[in-house]
């Protein structure tokens, strides 16, 4: 096979003329198609214009490779002579390498045996036509079946996903139980039952400010004392979670050691201060203590920086904060400032608790009032469900979430 230039006013002859000579050269049928494919489009900018296109041919060459080799190839220069600039070689079959001009160039590998030189003329240009379509059926039906397996493949590979993302979720579901439980019961070891004690009714409620944090700084402690009195604490540490739990652990476990131990209600604040900042420096919180004589139904009350108790009177319903001064535990000058006394007559309600019960959108004292009037509503509930009532009517209005106790205790009537 010689150099050969020929020149072409058509797609069709074009195309043709290539088919023939990749088929003379021994080239496979996938490349003959793809070749003359690359070719069209070259040229078809050219030919739909009226202008012609030479195709040159050059034989079979022995060409160095990097490795020191030699390799058969074939070139086939597509050339526009009448093109102002050089055709756009992007995207095409068979790539072509562009050359110094407005033309194009394939550089083919040549088989070692070529066609035979008895079938010089080759066959039909029809006949080279259905023997690519046939070729490109046969990938297409060999494509189809790698697709199928591949859907085959990824459907059983679902099924296994899916399989292995219900393991998860009831592993995962387990798993939230026994968190539960394990919050439930660090629950009831940090927050103590009501004091069962003939002429109170006492009942609690907690909600933490996130759900799924449920323990943070607002506790409480109640006990009876060896007189008789019922002693309570409420208090609220600064921050929130497991940190801010270890600070008001310490303040409420630090009370009940010093009224134990008999220190007068009156310096509890400032003597707990005093235990606890000698080696915790940063902790920060505001205190209520309480002292209730079931018998008379005399009260005293003792605070740092917390918000004011709530009486509710059982006849008349009428509502009064008790407040009482003083400053918190790692606050400047910490201490109750004196003690606050009242009294509880049967029916009477006292609510204590700690800020995330009455904060508003607008100011603490509107939050106070909003407290009275659910108090007042709601004082003839049954006590065990009293402070959560009081509790679900306030959150209504909130600021920001945040942990709240409410504690309520009622004297009993005759």
């Amino acid at each position: 096979m010689n150099d050969r230039i020929t020149t072409h006013s058509s797609l069709g002859g074009l195309r043709e003329e290539l088919r023939l000579l990749a088929y003379r050269a021994g080239l496979p049928v996938e490349t003959r198609y793809r070749l003359a494919l690359s070719a069209a489009r070259v040229a078809a900018g050219e030919l739909a214009e009226g202008r012609p296109v030479l195709l040159e041919t050059v034989p079979p060459q022995s060409v160095a490779r990097g490795t020191g080799t030699e390799q058969d190839r074939l070139t086939v220069r597509l050339h526009l002579p009448y093109a102002s600039e050089g055709p756009s070689l992007e995207g095409l079959p068979l790539p072509a390498e562009r050359v110094p001009g407005p033309a194009a160039v394939w550089r083919l590998p040549a088989p070692a045996e070529p066609a035979a030189d008895g079938d010089r003329d080759g066959p039909a240009a029809t006949e080279l036509l259905e023997e690519e379509l046939r070729a490109a059926v046969a990938g297409m039906d060999e494509l189809a079946e790698d697709h199928r397996q591949l859907k085959h493949e990824l459907s059983e590979t679902n099924s296994g996903v899916l399989a292995l993302y219900v393991q998860l979720e009831e592993r995962d579901e387990q798993l939230r139980q026994a968190h539960g439980r394990m919050l439930r019961q660090l629950e009831d070891a940090l927050r103590p039952a009501p004091v069962a004690v003939d002429g109170l009714e006492m009942a609690v409620h907690y909600e933490p400010a996130e759900k799924d944090a449920p323990t943070g700084g607002d506790l409480y402690d109640w006990f009876v004392l060896p007189d008789g009195t019922v002693h309570i604490t409420v208090v609220d540490a600064l921050g929130h979670g497991l940190t801010s739990t270890r600070a008001a652990l310490n303040v409420t476990h630090a009370v009940r050691t010093l009224a134990l131990e008999g220190h007068p209600l009156e310096s509890l604040v400032a003597r707990t201060d005093e235990v606890l900042a000698t080696f915790d420096h940063e902790l920060m919180a505001t205190v209520q203590v309480v002292r209730l004589d079931p018998r008379t139904g005399e009260l005293a009350m003792a605070n740092g920086s917390h918000p004011p108790a709530l009486l509710v009177r059982g006849g008349d319903g009428t509502g009064a904060l008790l407040e009482a001064r003083g400053r918190g535990i790692g606050f400047p000058l910490p201490g109750s400032e004196g003690l606050l006394h009242d009294r509880l007559d049967p029916g009477d309600l006292l609510v204590l608790y700690t800020d995330g019960l009455t904060e508003s959108r607008r100011d603490p004292r509107e939050g106070e009032q909003r407290l009275i009037k659910a108090a007042r509503g709601l004082r003839e509930r049954p006590i065990a469900e009293l402070p959560a009532a009081i509790a679900e009517e306030m959150r209504t209005v909130v600021l920001h979430p945040d942990d709240t106790v409410a504690l309520t205790v009622r004297r009993s009537r005759p």
